[in-house]
C-alpha cells in the first residue's frame, strides 16, 4: 500500500508575481524539500504532516477521488494527455486540503472544513528513492479564480445540506475542473451534438448510371458499371462551358422550355414570311440601289456624248440587263468602281468586288452553256447581254486605272464574238460596233501589238455615215479614225525599216501613203452644227488626227507647223464647257496633242486640260495616261529622235491600258 501525504494551503497565501503559485507555510522538516530536474514546477517549503495545524485525523482517511468531466478517475492514467506510466512505476497518493475560505476571504459563517484533494506522484524507472522523499507534481495554475472554483467529491451534497440547514449562508458554485495536461487545439465535439456532412452526388457520370441512381466509375468511353451489368452505356454528356445570358444569346444557345418551343414551333409553320423576292436579280442591298442610281444619273454621261435619256447605256444596256442578271452584275460593278473613287467607303469596295466575281462567273457559265448547245444546233447565236458584259467588264478597267492589260482578255473576248455573228437587236448591233470600234482603234494608239480588227480583215467598220445625232462617239461613223487605222499602219512600217536598218525610214510608197491620208484629213467635214460643244469637240479630233499623221512620217523636232496645229487643237478645247458631254471622249485627242508639245507653254495648257478631264469625269485611267506624256516630255528635252515612239516609251514602263 502506498503512503499518504496530506497538505493544507491556508487561505491567506500569497501568490508569486511570476508564476502565479501560492507560497505555501513554512517546512519544519528540510529533508523533505527536493528538487527533481525533470519536473517543470517545485513544490517548496511543504510542512511536515504532523505539523499541519489545520489537519484533523478524518481527513487522512478520507481517500475518494474527483471525478473528470468524462467518467476517467484522476486516479487513472488515461486522464492524462500526455504519455501514460507503465504498470512497474511506482506512485504514491497525496492529500491537500484547502480551506474553504480560499472561496470567502472574510466567511460569515463557521463552517470553514478544509477540502481534501489527492494527487498521484508517479516515480519514473531507476528512481530507488523512497516514496517518503518523492515531491509530487504540482501543474501550473493559469488563473486564482480557477483554483477557488475547485470543489471536491461531495461538496455539492454537503453544500445542499448546509443551505438546507443555514439559509443565510452563501454557496459557492460548482465548477467541474478541466482535465490535466495541454488543451486540445481543436476539441473534439461533443457527443450527440455532431453534425452529418453530406457529401453531393457526382454529376459527371455516364447517362445510364445516373439514370439507373447507381454509383459509376467514370470510365471512359464506357464505364465498367455498366459492362459488368451488362446494359448499354450510353456515354458522358457533354461538357457544358457557363456562358451568362447574354453570351448565350450571341450563340444562339439560348433554350428554352418544352412548351415554349413546341409553342414557337407551331407558330412557325403557320406564319407567313414576310421576306419578298427580288424585283431585279442583281440589285439586292441598299447599296446596289445607290450603284444603280448612280449608273443611271451620273455614270452614263462620262462614257459617250449624249447625255438625254437617248443614251444607250440608259436606253439600250440597262434594260437589257434586267432581264439577264450577269449583266446586270457587270454594270452594277462599273458604276461601283467609279463611285468608290469618288467616296472612298469599305463598303462599297467590298460590294463592288462581289458583282465583279459575280459578273465574271455568270460570263463564264453562260459561255459555257452556249458552247455546249452551238454543238448540237450551230445556227443558235450567243446573246446580246453575254457581248455587252464583256463590253462593261473592259470598261471596268478605265475606271479602276489598270495599266497591266487587265483589259485585254474582255477585248479580245468582244472581238471574237463581234467577228463571228451579228447581234440579233438591230439597235443593239449598230451601238456595240460603234462602242468597240472606238476603244478598238484608240487602243493602237498607246500599243505595239494591238492592231484595228478591220485591218485584219473581220469586223469592218460600216460603209455608212449616219446622222450625226445617231453616232454615241465621235469618228467612227464621220470616218475619221479610218484614217486615224491608216495612220497606225504607216508607223508599223516605218518602225519596221528603221529596226532592219534601212536609210530613209520613210520610201517614197510611205510618203505617197501619207500624201493621200493628209488631202482627206483637210476635206473632212462634220455634221454636227457649227458653234456647239459637238462641232469643237470634232475639229479637235480632226487637228489631233493631223498630228498624229505629223508625228509619224516626220522627224521629231520643234516645228512651226506643228506647233501651229498644237494651238489650235487647244484652242478647241477651251472653248469646250466643263459640264458639255464631250469631255467623256476628249482623252484621245488630248494625249495626242500631248505628244506633240514641244513648246513649254503648251505643255501647260495640256496640263490644264488632263486636271479638266479628270474633275470632269473621274475615270482612274487618266492619270496614268498623263504620267505618259510627262515621260515623253523628259525625252523630248534629252533625246528628243526617241520621242517618236511613244509606243515603245509606255511599254518601258511597264504600262498597257485603253485611253478612252
Amino acid at each position: 500500500m502506498q503512503k499518504s501525504h496530506s497538505y493544507v494551503l491556508p487561505p491567506s497565501a500569497t501568490y508569486n508575481n511570476v508564476t502565479g503559485l501560492p507560497h505555501a507555510m513554512p517546512s519544519a522538516n528540510p529533508a523533505a524539500e527536493r528538487r527533481d530536474s525533470t519536473r517543470s514546477v517545485m513544490l517548496t517549503d511543504v510542512p511536515a504532516l504532523g505539523d499541519c495545524p489545520l489537519v484533523d485525523d478524518s481527513s487522512l482517511s478520507h481517500r475518494n477521488s474527483i471525478s473528470t468531466t468524462d467518467g476517467i478517475s484522476n486516479d487513472s492514467p488515461a486522464s492524462w494527455d500526455g504519455d501514460a506510466p507503465s504498470d512497474n512505476s511506482p506512485s504514491a497518493e497525496v492529500d491537500v486540503k484547502i480551506q474553504d475560505g480560499l472561496h470567502h476571504p472574510f466567511p460569515t459563517t463557521s463552517d470553514t472544513s478544509p477540502k481534501t484533494f489527492r494527487f498521484n506522484v508517479i516515480a519514473s524507472h531507476g528512481m530507488e528513492a523512497s516514496m517518503d522523499e518523492v515531491t509530487p507534481k504540482i501543474e501550473e495554475i493559469d488563473d486564482v479564480d480557477e483554483l477557488q472554483s475547485i470543489k471536491p467529491v461531495g461538496v455539492e451534497t454537503s453544500m445542499a445540506h448546509a443551505s438546507s440547514t443555514h439559509p443565510d449562508s452563501t454557496a459557492a458554485p460548482v465548477n467541474v475542473p478541466r482535465k490535466r495536461g495541454r488543451p486540445r487545439k481543436h476539441p473534439l465535439p461533443a457527443p450527440g451534438n455532431q453534425i452529418k456532412i453530406t457529401k453531393g452526388r457526382s454529376k459527371t457520370g455516364c447517362i445510364t448510371c445516373r439514370r439507373r441512381k447507381k454509383k459509376c466509375d467514370e470510365t471512359k468511353p464506357a464505364c465498367l458499371n455498366c459492362q459488368k451489368n451488362a446494359v448499354v452505356c450510353e456515354g458522358y454528356p457533354p461538357k457544358e462551358i457557363w456562358k451568362s445570358g447574354k453570351q448565350k444569346l450571341e450563340d444562339g444557345k439560348c433554350t428554352l422550355d418544352r412548351g415554349m418551343l413546341e409553342l414557337l414551333c407551331f407558330r412557325t409553320q403557320n406564319m407567313v414570311a414576310r421576306s419578298l423576292p427580288l424585283l431585279i436579280d442583281g440589285i439586292e442591298t441598299e447599296i446596289d440601289r445607290r450603284f444603280l442610281d448612280h449608273f443611271v444619273y451620273g455614270f452614263s454621261r462620262v462614257l459617250t456624248l449624249i447625255n438625254d435619256d437617248s443614251n444607250p447605256f440608259k436606253e439600250i444596256l440597262l434594260p437589257m440587263a434586267t432581264q439577264h442578271r450577269g449583266l446586270m452584275h457587270s454594270l452594277m460593278c462599273l458604276s461601283g468602281s467609279h463611285l468608290s473613287g469618288l467616296h472612298h467607303d469599305p463598303m462599297l469596295e467590298e460590294r463592288k468586288f462581289y458583282h465583279y466575281h459575280r459578273a465574271i462567273r455568270d460570263l463564264k457559265d453562260n459561255i459555257t452553256a452556249s458552247s455546249g448547245t452551238a454543238e448540237q444546233d450551230p445556227e443558235l447565236l450567243i446573246e446580246d447581254p453575254i457581248i455587252a458584259s464583256t463590253i462593261a467588264l473592259s470598261l471596268n478597267t478605265i475606271c479602276e486605272g489598270e495599266t497591266k492589260g487587265e483589259y485585254r482578255p474582255h477585248m479580245d473576248a468582244a472581238r471574237y464574238l463581234l467577228s463571228t455573228q451579228q447581234p440579233r437587236n438591230e439597235k443593239f448591233r449598230q451601238f456595240i460596233v460603234e462602242f468597240f470600234q472606238y476603244h478598238d482603234v484608240s487602243n493602237s494608239i498607246t500599243s505595239l501589238d494591238r492592231r484595228p480588227a478591220h485591218l485584219q480583215g473581220g469586223l469592218r467598220l460600216p460603209d455608212f455615215v449616219p446622222h450625226a445625232q445617231a453616232g454615241m462617239f465621235l469618228g467612227v461613223f464621220d470616218g475619221l479614225f479610218n484614217y486615224i487605222s491608216e495612220v497606225t499602219r504607216i508607223r508599223d512600217r516605218i518602225r519596221q525599216r528603221s529596226n532592219e536598218g534601212y536609210e530613209p525610214a520613210v520610201d517614197y510608197q510611205i510618203l505617197g501613203d501619207a500624201v493621200s491620208i493628209d488631202s482627206a484629213i483637210r476635206a473632212w467635214e462634220t455634221s454636227y452644227t457649227p458653234n456647239t460643244p459637238n462641232y469643237y469637240l470634232a475639229q479637235l479630233y480632226r487637228q489631233s488626227t493631223w498630228v498624229y499623221l505629223y508625228r509619224t512620217i516626220r522627224p521629231s523636232r520643234p516645228s512651226d507647223k506643228i506647233a501651229q496645229v498644237v494651238d489650235d487643237g487647244l484652242s478647241f478645247l477651251d472653248q469646250l464647257p466643263q459640264d458639255a458631254g464631250a469631255y467623256s471622249i476628249v482623252l484621245m485627242p488630248l494625249f495626242l496633242l500631248g505628244c506633240s508639245a514641244f513648246v513649254p507653254r503648251q505643255r501647260e495648257r495640256i496640263k490644264k486640260g488632263f486636271e479638266t478631264l479628270k474633275g470632269y469625269s473621274n475615270l482612274r485611267n487618266i492619270e496614268p495616261a498623263f504620267k505618259v506624256v510627262e515621260r515623253v516630255w523628259e525625252v523630248m528635252d534629252t533625246k528628243m529622235e526617241e520621242s517618236w515612239d511613244w509606243e515603245k516609251i509606255i511599254s518601258d514602263m511597264n504600262m498597257d491600258f485603253l485611253i478612252t
